[in-house]
Order: structure tokens, then C-alpha cells, then sequence
């Protein structure tokens, strides 16, 4: 049996460093037509820009905004086969500043899918474990109902908002379990909300419950949903030593990105090969904030197998503090191109 049926992960993700020109640019050499991009500032504040093909390239909403989804035409203007393009909008291409997007392929545009008691458009990719899926809630908002999520396999992570009301994001890990939910755009811990995914998702289906933030009637959600794959991506969690021998966290792969937040109070912290490109590696974002990037904060070794925090900061390494993670990897641990050290 093969290690990994993913041989390049860049074919399903990549991270693309560019400085903007105030104009119109195409970035190119993602690899694939990206069906979720998540852009940044890096050198003064601005929110996490997220734009996905199921919504529509013009559909934007931040990471670290509550608000709700608003049309930019001048942000990413299309998707394109090797990457996108980008209008004059300061945060997608401000001139002269430097940006960094997050790129993800699923199955384009999306299809209907009826898998669970309310009807969603799915773009999946079983392939590499993620799905978009866009739905609009049902007139019961009762914790029985279902979304269908398209992967064929249970979800270990849920990205989830509502894009026509004001109302924060909420994050679903199979760490803190059911019931139990983060804030993406918020420092504040962990909760228990027996309302917001009650139930632990199937191989068809997720619970989103029955509170606003999640399932109120007419209101309309996007939900990014993610499979662990051996060799290409990996969603856990740790316990920090406190140390700047930090805590080794096998993924299986030499990662490629990843993000971190504590189950208490903290920020959700975005790390990648191409913005610190050797370990140790001291360049770090917010996906909660719109904070300028740090070099500052948060140290981190990526291994040939995993990560390991390198800084004392309860942020990511706080000694007996847990932390939930998502991973994606530059290469798998082992198959025709085994990762090597950095």
C-alpha cells in the first residue's frame, strides 16, 4: 500500500509571496486554479483575506472580522489555471507592500449535495480531504440536522460562519470534540456548547447544531471542512514543555504550513516555509487580527517528519498547555520524493 496518494502536495496546496503594484497583476506558479485563497498584508495591518470559487472570486469575508460576506471587485478577480489575478484593492495588491496568499484546490465551483436534512453545494476533493460547502439554513434549527460535506471520510476540522449576518467564525476540532468549539476571529478559549456541533461528524455529514452562529433560519454559511491525509495534511494537537526545545509533533510529512492555537486564551498563530524559508523560523501572522507580520514571537523548527516549537511563549510552547494544529504539507515523509531536513 503507498505511503501517501498525494506524491506532490503543491498540486493541492501552496503559499505564493508577492509585492503588490497598486494595479492590476496575475500571480502565477500555485500549480493549480486555487478553489480557496486566503490573502495577508505582511508589512502593515489588514485582515486575512478569504475568497473561495463556491461563493464567487468577488465574495469576500476576513478571518479576523465578525462582519458579514461583502462583494470587492477589485480584490482577486478570477481564479486562474496556475494561480489568480489581482485588482488595485491596498489588501490583496497594495503597492509596494508584501503579501502572502494560501492556496487550496477542491473540486471547482461546486455541485449539489443532499446528504444530509439540509441540501448544501459541495466542491470536494477526497484526494487531499477538503471540501467547501455552502449552505442556507432550514426553518427548524434543530441539533438533529445535517450538512452533507462531501469527503467520504470524517471531517477533523470545520472552518465554519455565516456570510449574510454579522456573527463570528466558529472552528469545530476532533481534539476538543463534540460540542466543543473555537473562535477563529478571537483569542478567547475552547467552549462548551452542547448547540454548536453536538454531534461528531460522519463520513457524509456534519452536525453544525442549532444556535446563529451556525444554523439559523434563512441565514446562509460557508464551511471549509478537512480530512487528515497520510503524508499531505494533518490535524492534532499537543502539550507544550515550556521549552525552547519545544514539544516534537509528528505530521508524517515536512510541513509546508501550519496553524496553531491553544484550547485557553490566545491568538491562532500562521506559520509557512515560504515566508521563513530555514529553521529556526521567526516569521509569524494572526489569523485573528490584522497585525503586521512578527519576527519576534514565535520560533519554530519544520522537520523532515513534523514541527517543533522553539520559544517559551504559552502562545504556541506554554509548559502543560494544550494546542490544537492543522498541517499541510512541502513533501511526504517518505515515497518518490522523501522529505529531507531543512
Amino acid at each position: 500500500m503507498a505511503y501517501t496518494t498525494i506524491k506532490k502536495p503543491s498540486d493541492y496546496f501552496n503559499t505564493k509571496l508577492w509585492t503588490g503594484n497598486g494595479g492590476t497583476q496575475s500571480i502565477t506558479g500555485v500549480g493549480f486554479q486555487p478553489d480557496w485563497s486566503v490573502i495577508k498584508r505582511r508589512n502593515a495591518a489588514s485582515g486575512s483575506q478569504c475568497i473561495d470559487a463556491v461563493r464567487g472570486v468577488i465574495k469576500k469575508i476576513a478571518w479576523n472580522e465578525s462582519g458579514q460576506e461583502n462583494d470587492v471587485t477589485n480584490g482577486i478577480t478570477s481564479f486562474d489555471s496556475d494561480g489568480y489575478t489581482l485588482g488595485d484593492s491596498a489588501a490583496f495588491n497594495g503597492s509596494g507592500d508584501s503579501h502572502v496568499g494560501w492556496s487550496w484546490k477542491a473540486n471547482g465551483t461546486g455541485s449539489a449535495n443532499t446528504d444530509g436534512s439540509i441540501s448544501s453545494t459541495v466542491s470536494a476533493s477526497a484526494t487531499s480531504g477538503f471540501s467547501i460547502v455552502k449552505y442556507t439554513a432550514g426553518s427548524s434549527g434543530a441539533n438533529t440536522d445535517t450538512i452533507g460535506h462531501g469527503l467520504g471520510v470524517i471531517p477533523q476540522m470545520i472552518i465554519l460562519k455565516t456570510t449574510t449576518a454579522t456573527d463570528s467564525w466558529v472552528v469545530y476540532h476532533h481534539s476538543n470534540g463534540a460540542g466543543k468549539s473555537m473562535v477563529l476571529n478571537s483569542t478567547t478559549a475552547v467552549a462548551t456548547n452542547s448547540n454548536i456541533f453536538p454531534t461528531t461528524p460522519t463520513s457524509s455529514v456534519f452536525y453544525p447544531g442549532n444556535t446563529a452562529t451556525t444554523n439559523s433560519s434563512s441565514r446562509s454559511y460557508i464551511a471549509y471542512c478537512f480530512a487528515d491525509v497520510k503524508g499531505f495534511s494533518k490535524f492534532s494537537s499537543y502539550i507544550g514543555n515550556g521549552s525552547t526545545d519545544g514539544t516534537f509533533c509528528y505530521t508524517g510529512m515536512k510541513p509546508a504550513f501550519v496553524m496553531i492555537k491553544a484550547t485557553g486564551s490566545a491568538d491562532w498563530y500562521l506559520i509557512d516555509n515560504k515566508r521563513a524559508t530555514y529553521n529556526v523560523m521567526e516569521a509569524s501572522l494572526k489569523a485573528n487580527t490584522s497585525d503586521a507580520e512578527s519576527t519576534t514571537i514565535q520560533d519554530m523548527d519544520f522537520l523532515s517528519n513534523g514541527f517543533k516549537p522553539r520559544s517559551t511563549s504559552g502562545s504556541t510552547n506554554g509548559s502543560g498547555t494544550t494546542y490544537i494544529y492543522m498541517a499541510f504539507a512541502e513533501q511526504p515523509l517518505v515515497g518518490d520524493n522523501p522529505a529531507t531536513a531543512r
